[in-house]
């Protein structure tokens, strides 16, 4: 609500993994996560909300540095938040996927996704309003920008039609 009225978004943006996305206009996001993580950030000031999801917890050497990875897609959409005028300090998060698949290695990067994004998110002294992570299910995610609020589908498998209408080719 702002001065009573409740904003709702009109423009829907899918995020695909390896992408952050914010925007000072009122969006729904939608995004899959498996063993990847998304950190939702607000601006308790502003109302604007924004989006990453990242594959990997974390890489060494600029060279690979992109917002596949934790350690860089996290203070990438920090420091975003702050160029449109943010504090930190006004700054609110929520944690979303690290489900554990049967196999050992992507079990060990949903684990090291959820713990680099709670500590990059405590490092920059950014609260974590709430966390839907872990598990065995994959999740479907639905962030209202303007309301900092999640809508979150868990499902057994993740399937091309997850990815509809967004992605027509079936991926």
């Amino acid at each position: 609500m702002t001065d009573g009225k409740e904003i709702k978004p009109s423009c829907e943006y899918f995020l695909y993994p390896g992408y952050i996305f914010l925007s000072p206009e009122p969006y729904l996001i939608s995004t899959v996560v498996g063993s990847s993580v998304a950190v939702a950030l607000w601006d308790t000031e502003s109302r604007q909300g924004g989006m990453s999801n990242f594959l990997y917890p974390f890489v060494e050497g600029s060279e690979q540095g992109t917002a596949l990875y934790g350690n860089v897609a996290i203070p990438y959409m920090i420091r975003m938040f702050l160029e449109e005028g943010a504090s930190e300090k006004n700054l609110r998060s929520q944690i979303f996927g690290g489900a554990q698949a049967e196999q050992l290695d992507a079990e060990e990067i949903a684990h090291r996704n959820i713990e680099i994004a709670r500590r990059v998110l405590r490092h920059h002294g950014i609260k974590v309003i709430s966390e839907d992570v872990g598990g065995r299910l994959g999740r479907k995610i639905v962030y209202n920008t303007a309301q900092n609020e999640a809508l979150i589908y868990k499902v057994g498998t993740l399937r091309s039609s997850d990815w509809y209408p967004y992605d027509r080719q079936g991926r």
